[in-house]
């Protein structure tokens, strides 16, 4: 268990150490516009790969009927 215990506070000393030289806390969260910014390349890298325009037109629309729009 000793082992375990000096593991744990070298892991928490380097988190401390990350955080403080600009490193991304590790407890903050992503805003959810940057989580989009993020992931919309990559979504239309897809649709243009895969040929899936038409999926994702029909998927939205679908949700839009849902949602009564």
């Amino acid at each position: 268990m000793a082992d375990t215990a000096a593991r744990t506070i070298i892991r928490t000393q380097g988190r401390e150490a990350y955080a403080s030289f600009g490193g991304r806390p590790s407890s903050g969260k992503r805003h959810p516009l940057v989580a989009t910014a993020m992931v919309l390349p990559l979504a239309a890298l897809l649709v243009v790969v895969f040929g899936g325009w038409e999926a994702v037109v029909t998927q939205a629309s679908s949700v839009g009927v849902m949602l009564g729009r």
